[in-house]
């Protein structure tokens, strides 16, 4: 069995990121792009790791090159996110392919997305996705 089909068998209950190289596997239960940056600022070595998730729009696939994850299947994926890992050379699969992620009131573009719309460096992706979801947090209190 491959490290993407372990991932995907993972991909249950209240998980919605599950990443699977050989014997390690680590998951989150936190939603959009909360897991990535989370694992991002623990300083987990995630090259060469396979994906499964939820919800991938091109915010989490800049993510996810960042990290040099090298395979991923998304529940619902974003037509900007598949040209992402096309234009990256990343392997990809999904069950729904949308033409955009939309935020959680479903009335407009997810803040995320919208935030990387016009950026293709995903180091300043992660820069500006964590400048936004520290925004969208300090909001909420």
């Amino acid at each position: 069995m491959t490290d993407l089909e372990r991932a995907k068998l993972e991909l249950v209950g209240d998980k919605t990121c599950v990443l699977v190289k050989g014997n390690t596997i680590y998951y989150s239960t936190m939603s959009g792009i909360a897991p990535m940056i989370d694992f991002i600022d623990r300083k987990i070595d995630l090259t060469g790791f396979s994906v499964a998730d939820k919800i991938v729009g091109k915010a989490v696939a800049m993510l996810f090159i960042l990290k040099g994850i090298k395979s991923v299947y998304a529940e619902v994926l974003s037509k900007s996110a598949l040209d992402f890992f096309k234009s990256n050379g990343v392997n990809v699969e999904y069950a729904t392919l949308t033409e955009r992620i939309i935020n959680r009131k479903g009335d407009r573009l997810c803040p995320m997305e919208s935030t990387v719309l016009n950026i293709d460096d995903c180091n300043l992706a992660y820069i500006k996705l964590k400048e936004k979801l520290n925004s969208l947090r300090a909001n909420k209190k």
